[in-house]
């Protein structure tokens, strides 16, 4: 019995020069002798096809993302940490993406998300001789890439809008190399530059909005190593608010006169899910994959982490959160950062969702549980200890062993004592947090405190020049985040493609 299908389309010619062929080879080696294809190494090195028909624009990120080894700071699948598709969920859920494909404005997002520097430009925002630069200026470089979001049919190609990466430019011809991502449709071609321009200068009718361009770079700086602001539970949308809106009018409206008081202030309203908003960032591995050893890049970044809690705790922030809510008057204004959950339950909980991310199932709706966990004290280096949760997780009929890496000073502040059998709640954690949670308000936040005095202190206090550079980093890696949040609140991603205010 016959099957129904398509295999690949025939690529029209002109407009497009196939790279395989005679005139885009010779396109190619120009192009290579000129300089202006050094991008293109990277690209190719990680260069994939789209995994479902409507993920151009995921496998175009995904691609460059690797292409410029940026750390998604998680893993894909086994032992390795690697950009994929299913792991772009932070701005449209992948269902819908799979359904709808995405926006422009939510990609740049994403790609905001994941930690790369987006610089992005509707036609209606630049010029085609914009354009030209920037292309020339990722062209001979592989620290930048271009992603072109464009009408297909200005090809002469089958389908609407697209999403690809750039990967080189020919100056005699003023052609650029498209590395299409749906290679089960078109294969890598050279088109004109001028061409590209109209296809991209056409209205995407999901949002009325010009199509473009992007430009993504490696960040100067790593995106947060301990603390990482979530969307996935409905609550974020409220939190997002009252730390943007609300916090700012709460000061504004209150005749505070000192710490205390805004701590007051900002804790009575503080929304009781804000735990799920802000969460700490674990170390988790199968079993299989690390024994009960601690490799050398485990004991990097738990030792990065354990220097980041102290100079959270080193901060004058931190001093006065900390006198604030050993006070008895306000205990019960506090809301709990985790309820009552102890470090069995904690380690339970993420260790199930380590395992459905190492077996590819993140964001599923497949049930795991955890059938029991223990601890293990691991000398790191000589002098620190490293204290590995483990868990046996229960899926079905499958069961997994996964560990979770915790920082001795971690274990301190979420139990108080340095036996986990004893910890009874995490409160005391909520001393570090509330800390960041204030660092990475936007510098605005506090232009409403009316006692002149009080206002200069609190911005002394909060200024990240008087941070240590990595702490500096990981309050501007939330602050970042929290302004992307905003924005999906707003539902303004795709009006307002600007890079997050620092």
């Amino acid at each position: 019995m016959a099957t129904a299908g398509l295999y690949r389309r025939v690529l029209p010619s002109p407009p497009a020069t196939d790279f395989a062929s005679d005139e885009g080879k010779k396109l190619f080696v120009e192009a290579i002798q000129a300089g202006t294809m050094e991008g293109f190494y990277k690209l190719i090195s990680y260069f994939q096809t789209q995994s479902e028909p409507a993920y151009c624009g995921l496998a175009s990120l995904s691609m460059v993302l690797n292409a410029l080894a940026i750390d998604p700071g998680r893993k894909w699948k086994g032992p390795w940490r690697w950009f994929d598709e299913s792991m772009l969920d932070c701005c449209e859920p992948l269902e819908k993406v799979k359904a709808e494909g995405i926006s422009f404005g939510k990609l740049v997002c994403l790609g905001q998300c994941a930690g790369a520097e987006v610089e992005a430009f509707r036609t209606s925002q630049t010029t085609v001789d914009h354009f030209r630069q920037f292309v020339k200026r990722c062209s001979v470089s592989d620290n930048c890439h271009v992603v072109s979001s464009y009408h297909r049919g200005a090809f002469k190609q089958t389908g609407t809008g697209h999403f690809s990466p750039i990967g080189g430019y020919h100056a005699g011809s003023d052609m650029v190399l498209i590395l299409d991502v749906a290679r089960f449709k078109y294969p890598p071609h050279w088109v004109p530059l001028t061409l590209l321009w109209e296809a991209m200068d056409t209205v995407d009718k999901t949002t009325g909005e010009k199509r473009g361009f992007m430009l993504i770079s490696r960040p100067k700086r790593d995106p947060g190593l301990l603390y990482t602001l979530s969307c996935k539970h409905e609550s974020w949308v409220g939190v997002a608010k009252y730390l943007m809106d609300d916090v700012p009018h709460l000061l504004k409206s209150k005749d505070v006169k000192d710490i205390n008081g805004i701590l007051s202030i900002l804790l009575a309203s503080l929304p009781s899910d804000f735990g799920k908003f802000i969460q700490w960032i674990a170390e988790v591995r199968r079993e299989r994959d690390g024994g009960i050893g601690i490799s050398e890049e485990e004991k990097r970044r738990l030792a990065i982490r354990e220097e980041l809690l102290k100079q959270v705790q080193d901060t004058g922030f931190f001093k006065h959160i900390v006198n604030f809510l050993s006070s008895t008057s306000c205990c019960r204004r506090v809301p709990a950062f985790g309820g009552n959950e102890n470090l069995h339950e904690i380690a339970a909980s993420v260790c199930c969702q380590g395992a459905e991310i190492l077996s590819g199932k993140s964001g599923t709706s497949s049930c795991s549980c955890c059938r029991e966990t223990c601890f293990e004290f691991v000398n790191a280096d000589g002098h620190k200890t490293v204290m590995v949760l483990s868990a046996t997780i229960v899926n079905g009929k499958n069961e997994e062993k996964v560990d979770m890496l915790v920082p001795q000073s971690l274990m301190e502040l979420c139990c108080g004592a340095p036996d986990p059998n004893h910890c009874i709640s995490t409160q005391p954690v909520g001393s570090d947090i509330l800390t960041l949670l204030l660092l990475m308000l936007p510098p605005q936040t506090w232009c409403g405190i009316k006692d002149e005095k009080l206002l200069e202190e609190v911005q002394s206090l909060v200024s990240k020049d008087n941070l240590p550079a990595m702490l500096q980093e990981e309050v501007l890696h939330l602050r970042r985040q929290l302004y992307l949040l905003n924005k999906r609140q707003e539902n303004k991603v795709d009006e307002d493609l600007s890079a997050p205010r620092t």
